[in-house]
């Protein structure tokens, strides 16, 4: 194999992996919506609150505005689809490098991957705090992650069979 069809497996990897990713981001928020809807529980403001300590932290922070929130809640929507997308494509070349495990395996864990970054962030930041939370709650974050990592994982073993 030459470099540059290395280079286009690698490439082709990394956009199938974000495929995949993209896909799990849109089974997490189905399953979140559903359970929102079947519940009548409120959003999660946890998104929003850690987009924007983070941005406070790094030094830029959204300006005071009424269009604060709106904006806030955009940027958290697509931190959320950036983040599934470089799990799906990190989960990819792992997958492609030789970690091959079946779908019953590997999805848990890419979503358990996904849910240990998000919680260790709003808990590192002070966002929230997990050790506080209820079984009800929990379920609520262990339940859309394994989907995400169900569906992002069994996409990527998916195309195995392709070129």
């Amino acid at each position: 194999m030459t470099t540059q069809e290395a280079f286009a497996v690698d490439i082709r990897t990394i956009v199938r992996g974000c495929a995949a990713g993209a896909a799990g981001t849109t089974a997490l928020n189905a399953v979140s919506y559903a359970d929102m809807a079947l519940r009548g529980r409120p959003a999660s403001s946890v998104p929003e609150t850690l987009v924007d300590t983070i941005a406070t932290r790094i030094g830029l922070p959204l300006r005071e505005s009424a269009d604060k929130g709106n904006r806030l809640i955009g940027l958290a929507a697509v931190t959320g689809a950036a983040v599934g997308c470089g799990v799906g494509a990190a989960v990819a070349l792992v997958h492609r490098a030789g970690a091959r495990m079946p779908v019953w395996l590997g999805g848990p864990l890419t979503g358990a991957l996904v849910m240990v970054l998000a919680d260790v962030s709003i808990a590192r930041l002070g966002v929230s705090d997990p050790h506080t939370w209820s079984a009800v709650d929990w379920a609520s974050d262990v339940v859309p992650h394994l989907v995400f990592g169900l569906v992002t994982y069994g996409l990527v073993t998916a195309w195995d069979q392709q070129p």
